[in-house]
């Protein structure tokens, strides 16, 4: 098992990257010859992109954060972009970026929604920026179909959903009423681990899901909807399913002002906080994602092509679109990932498909 910690990130997630990269530095300085890499940029000469919707998700904060530890391991420095959700404003930063120059950018991207990213995958195409972009794009956009998005990655979100439905279900002894906070619909997460709670509903009879409302990934509007809620159903709420862990920190939020502790609560995304909930039992479970690791691996996976070691082409067409290793964390485990060791090849140039799981149906 290989997972990583907002903590561990900056000390020792890509502590092999310098060494292992090394090679890519040396290959494209130095080469001669008809391999890519001999027509690969000086490292030097790399520009490094991160771009998320805001750093006041801890989860995104941590994927920035492994990004300026991989940058840091290869010399380099990660420009932290963040558009606040707004999808606008993310189009306008990238094209910026496009306008300069591209020769040897890279970008880890988190589109907004499914919507988005088309426009930023033609964007890099045409201005030969290296793009890899992670959780959301529509199903009939091809990764293959082009030659500088290298790759997208993202999770099962079906299975992540349903694991923490079934987390939930047994805490509320398989039956009681649940209410349900999704994330911004227009991403294949939201929609997939809301299938995922389905699917746990199903195989659950005896719990009832009471309502579903959409807080958009936030804990502030978490806060906000599951006052409401609590105002609504009272106490025929015994579990709150929120699709990431933000959401679900600030339902319990809203249920410490109301005197409730007696609701179960579960998320996605295995941040601090919600860690330490879970280890102190205010909190049931949550599934990582590895936010540090995605920050890392989108720019290594651009900066092994743009450096020469890896040819875009010798990229298997499973890993073009793929899903990444995902663990499920309640309390008997969850001290394995507040302190967890770091598998330090994980961003070596010849290992950056290790933690795959298949590729995206």
């Amino acid at each position: 098992m290989k997972f990583t910690s907002r903590h561990t990130a900056a000390v020792v997630g890509v502590t092999l990257v310098a060494a292992a990269l090394t090679g890519c530095t040396e290959t494209a300085a130095g080469g001669g010859g008809e391999t890519a890499a001999a027509e690969g940029c000086d490292p030097a000469d790399v520009t490094l992109v991160g771009q998320v919707r805001n750093e006041s998700n801890p989860y995104e904060a941590s994927w920035l954060d492994g990004g300026d530890a991989f940058a840091e391991q290869v010399g380099l420095t990660q420009e932290r972009l963040t558009y606040d959700g707004d999808s606008t404003r993310q189009q306008e930063q990238i094209s910026q970026l496009l306008a300069g120059d591209t020769d040897c950018l890279v970008m880890n991207i988190l589109p907004n929604g499914d919507s988005d990213t088309p426009p930023i995958v033609e964007g890099a195409e045409a201005a030969g920026a290296y793009l890899v972009t992670q959780w959301n794009k529509p199903a009939d956009l091809n990764v293959t179909d082009y030659d500088y998005w290298l790759s997208h990655l993202t999770y099962n979100g079906v299975e992540s959903g349903k694991q923490i439905g079934d987390a939930l279900s047994e805490a509320i002894g398989g039956s009681g009423g649940i209410v349900a906070l999704q994330g911004i619909l227009d991403t294949g997460a939201a929609k997939d681990r809301f299938a995922g709670l389905e699917e746990s509903l199903a195989a659950n009879p005896d719990v009832e899901l009471l309502d579903d409302q959409t807080a958009n990934f936030s804990r502030a509007e978490a806060l906000e909807v599951t006052k409401t809620l609590l105002t609504k159903h009272g106490d025929d709420i015994k579990g709150i399913w929120a699709a990431n862990d933000d959401m679900a920190l600030g339902a319990l939020e809203a249920l410490q002002q109301a005197g409730r502790d007696d609701v179960a609560v579960v998320g996605i995304d295995a941040v601090p906080d919600a860690l330490t909930a879970i280890e102190d039992g205010t909190m049931t479970a949550t599934v990582s994602s590895d936010g540090p690791w995605q920050g890392g691996i989108g720019l290594a996976i651009g900066y092994c092509v743009a450096t020469g070691e890896l040819a875009a082409e010798d990229i298997a067409d499973e890993d073009r679109a793929w899903y990444a290793e995902q663990f499920l964390i309640e309390q008997d485990n969850v001290a394995d990932f507040v302190s967890p060791e770091t598998d330090e090849a994980d961003f070596a140039c010849d290992n950056l498909f290790s933690r795959s799981q298949g590729a995206m149906s």
